[in-house]
């Protein structure tokens, strides 16, 4: 009986120190990653006097809102603002658009000598770093004159997805069954119909998550803008940031507080459509 009790208490004592070396790892690991972020939200309601003070004190003795007035008004960062909310939701709704109609027709795509060699086209795609491709791209959009044009910028936002959304979005399309198709079909729907009022409806958690990767992408993307666009009013978000860091060294309170401006789209979407994009993500890794 004792030898029972021993072995139930060593088998409890281990379990409980697996889940504490467990939680303390998670944590340890979560105050690394959100670390960085806290610091620039700290830095961002202090005075201009504390950012540089040496010891450094983490929480600010003042806060003050000071650096999002500055960011707000000297920098002109609601044009900045605007131009990077108007390109990324058109250019990621534009992608998303693409990227479905090849997702359902390379998910339905009978040949598999054809799907097979399509999809290592894909693949090969997202091994070549971006920008490898900047340099011919410039010069074709400068010979046709039209560079600093955020339309121009838009649509090479929506068409440089075509890779990482088509792949993704055949295999969210692979877990939607066929027989949802054909059962439209004989009650009378057309293929378009069909897609329309049964596939689209069925998969709008996969969208919702395809849509909400595809904004945050276009929203951070920070090469593609500083190459095209050189007019100041037509900045995006992480161009004007970029331009905060000058010869005379970085300008921390406006920068750390237009970081924090530019990071409410992103939690926002993520926040809203947090419930689809598990889903979809969940659907789409769960063979059925």
């Amino acid at each position: 009986m004792t030898r029972l009790y021993g072995t139930i208490f060593i088998k409890r004592l281990s379990e409980f120190l697996y889940r504490l070396g467990r939680f303390i790892g998670l944590g340890a690991f979560l105050v690394f990653m959100l670390f960085p972020l806290v610091w620039i939200v700290l830095i961002s309601f202090k005075p201009m006097n504390e950012i540089y003070l040496f010891p450094i004190k983490y929480l600010p003795a003042r806060f003050t809102l000071d650096s999002y007035r500055k960011v707000l008004t000297m920098a002109r960062f609601g044009v900045y603002f605007r131009n990077s909310l108007v390109i990324s939701v058109i250019a990621a709704a534009g992608g998303l658009c693409i990227n479905v109609i090849s997702g359902f027709s390379l998910s339905r795509l009978k040949s598999g000598k054809v799907l097979q060699r399509i999809l290592l086209i894909l693949y090969f795609s997202q091994m070549i770093p971006s920008f490898i491709l900047m340099i011919p791209l410039f010069n074709m959009i400068s010979q046709i004159r039209l560079s600093n044009n955020l339309v121009v910028l838009t649509i090479v936002y929506g068409t440089t997805t075509v890779g990482f959304g088509s792949i993704m979005s055949k295999s969210f399309f692979d877990h939607i069954p066929p027989s949802l198709e054909e059962a439209a079909l004989i009650d009378g729907c057309s293929h378009v119909s069909a897609i329309f009022r049964v596939i689209l409806p069925v998969a709008l958690p996969e969208l919702v998550a395809i849509y909400c990767f595809l904004f945050v992408g276009m929203w951070n993307e920070l090469w593609l803008a500083v190459m095209l666009i050189s007019d100041e009013r037509k900045l995006t978000i992480p161009v004007a940031l970029n331009g905060f860091i000058g010869k005379s060294g970085v300008g921390w309170d406006i920068m750390s507080a237009g970081i924090v401006l530019a990071l409410l789209p992103t939690m926002i979407i993520f926040a809203v459509g947090q419930k689809y994009i598990v889903a979809g993500l969940t659907e789409g890794g769960v063979k059925g």
